[in-house]
């Protein structure tokens, strides 16, 4: 395999001693040599391997074929899966881009001696996990079952920004909606951030499913220890899978009001529409009604039938448009 090209693909691949300091960074190559001896665990990170890579370090942990081809094709529910002494967990990562959130996946082998991250589509680099993880190496020392708290946390972390930002923002919609203007554009980022944050719900909640195995479960590869970590996590993940409901609820809401303050106003202009044609309407009747070709009308003989029908129609349109203004037709 050229060297050059998972070079790029490769984000780290460092060893760890027994008691959680770092001792190297490691070539590919130096795994499974390095996962024989006693001690310490090996710490892979990859961002979109291609397939001989993945291949390679399938050979080097021992991984299931089955969990490398869904780590290779990606587009995989968030779930949990035990093959063995090892597990496989795959997550949805979110994260803001222009405004909308961009979904990547995060698939995780976790063995007694290792644990493999691999990164596809919009997510942040695990670097600042890692380092974090480095400064505390008592707690590294637990293995890679706390390497997987790590990353779990860290994804969990990156939704709380989201979802501030769009509660945010849905205040600032909410101005809209009963301001003095409320056009499509309203109605339709409303509908954008309900399917948005319906996205983040399913990326989130199966999350609460897994941590939940990690919490009671899999004793072959989770330590005790690091239970308390996990529920802590799981607790994360419930805040905001429950702020998530919130949100959409009151962005369904706010998009029925919309609906119907629009209907309100929609309404408004046709009630004005009809004041008008109503004053309209009185004028037309009288000059249709003198409009027509007989000869024998008697008020046409009057010296003053003209001047008096001008000011009966004045009279009548005054009329209806202080009855029609003071029902707030007009």
């Amino acid at each position: 395999m050229d060297d050059a090209a998972p070079q790029a693909m490769v984000a780290n691949c460092a060893a760890y001693g027994a008691d959680g300091r770092k001792l190297r960074d490691i070539s590919l190559d130096e795994i499974s040599e390095f996962i024989e001896q006693p001690g310490g665990f090996v710490w892979v990170g990859l961002v979109e391997p291609d397939e001989p890579l993945l291949e390679k370090l399938q050979g080097e942990f021992g991984l299931h074929e089955l969990a490398v081809e869904d780590a290779h094709n990606a587009h995989q529910r968030p779930k949990i899966e035990a093959y063995g002494d090892s597990l496989f967990v795959v997550a949805q990562t979110a994260q803001m881009t222009d405004g909308a959130i961009a979904f990547g996946e995060t698939h995780i082998f976790v063995g007694k001696r290792y644990l493999l991250s691999v990164r596809h589509g919009a997510s942040r680099s695990y670097a600042p996990a890692r380092r974090t993880c480095e400064q505390a190496p008592e707690h590294l020392a637990l293995g890679p079952s706390y390497a997987l708290y790590s990353i779990l946390d860290y994804i969990v972390d990156n939704y709380l920004p989201i979802v501030q930002d769009f509660k945010e923002e849905l205040q600032e919609l909410e101005h809209d909606v009963f301001g003095d203007v409320s056009n499509r554009d309203v109605t339709r980022r409303l509908y954008d951030m309900q399917r948005e944050l319906l996205s983040l719900k399913l990326a989130a909640t199966p999350l609460q499913d897994i941590l939940g195995q990690l919490v009671r479960l899999h004793p072959e590869v989770i330590r005790d220890e690091v239970r308390p970590y996990f529920r802590d996590v799981q607790d994360h993940v419930t805040r905001v899978s429950d702020a998530i409901g919130s949100m959409r609820e009151m962005l369904g809401a706010a998009m029925n009001v919309n609906l119907s303050l629009i209907t309100v106003r929609q309404n408004e202009v046709v009630k004005r529409l009809a004041g008008w044609a109503a004053l309209l309407a009185a004028p037309t009747l009288l000059a249709s009604w003198y409009g027509m070709n007989f000869h024998y009308m008697p008020e046409l003989a009057q010296p003053y039938a003209y001047p008096t029908i001008i000011g009966i129609t004045i009279t009548v349109c005054i009329t209806l448009y202080f009855v029609l203004k003071r029902a707030k037709w007009l």
